[in-house]
């Protein structure tokens, strides 16, 4: 439930601020006539990625096992590198961000109604198609099904609740350490994400080593204590991994929280001529 609720968090945060940057930009520029335009183009964005989530979820329901298994290992190394493009970019792009929106909606509006749908509908599909990628991928292997849905619902009504309050003025929070802490749990979601996608590939048959177990720490981790169950539910830590997913494990999550965290050196200004 709560990687599901970090990932409802999130992304629900991100889409948040675009719409709250859209709304706010209408508002002040006196276009309240264009909102229901906002609205319609975000609406459709939500309707997009709940229809895209039902659909990996039918078509996984829909093969056979080996055929599942191959489907999922592919879902899951999609949304790794998904999320990992958008940890990154949005830590490079977020102090732009509104910049760049207030741009995009300004000539949106001489275009006309619907290039401020459409604009809306893109700016917010991307999160949405992300979400629902990202939650697929993570709830493979979930013991308890209504958990995960459970968890991103509410991590999505917080967002909303959080974007509200930081329109409204009601609410102050430093975006950027959020977005840094938020983001490093992520990385270990998407390790795991990626550690169960090589899982699968060794059960559909592409790769081998299923049976070549790192290290049993059953007796340390069992599966079934409320421990086990939340590291496993959290970052897909299992007390029997085979070799090839401890390795592709450590080889994601190490120099991508390196690469994250590391401090950005400014580029020295150009002296004058």
């Amino acid at each position: 439930m709560f990687a599901s609720f970090l990932i409802g968090l999130r992304e629900g945060l991100e889409a948040a601020l675009v719409v709250s940057v859209l709304i706010a930009f209408l508002v002040k520029s006196e276009r309240r006539d264009r909102l229901p335009h906002v609205w319609g183009g975000v609406g459709a964005a939500v309707a997009l990625s709940v229809a895209f989530g039902a659909l990996l979820t039918f078509t996984a329901t829909r093969l056979d096992y080996s055929g599942q298994e191959l489907f999922e290992a592919i879902t899951s190394l999609l949304a790794v590198v998904f999320v990992t493009w958008m940890i990154f970019w949005m830590r490079r792009a977020a102090r732009a961000l509104s910049k760049e929106l207030r741009g995009r909606l300004s000539d949106a509006l001489e275009l006309g109604s619907i290039a401020v749908v459409v604009m809306a509908f893109l700016a917010v599909a991307r999160e949405g198609l992300e979400t629902a990628l990202l939650f697929f991928a993570s709830v493979q292997g979930a013991t308890a099904s209504a958990e995960p849905l459970i968890g991103i619902c509410l991590g999505l009504l917080t967002a909303v609740l959080i974007g509200w309050g930081l329109y409204s003025s009601a609410v102050r929070i430093n975006l950027t350490k959020f977005f840094t802490w938020t983001g490093v749990l992520l990385i270990f979601v998407a390790a795991g994400i990626l550690k169960y996608g090589v899982h699968d590939f060794q059960e559909a048959g592409v790769l081998p080593g299923l049976n070549a177990q790192a290290f049993d720490i059953s007796t340390a981790l069992p599966a079934d204590s409320w421990y086990g169950t939340l590291l496993s539910g959290m970052l897909n830590i299992t007390p029997q991994p085979s070799v090839a997913e401890v390795v592709a494990w450590a080889a994601f999550l190490v120099p991508t929280l390196f690469l994250f965290l590391r401090r950005r050196v400014p580029a020295p200004a150009s002296s004058a001529a």
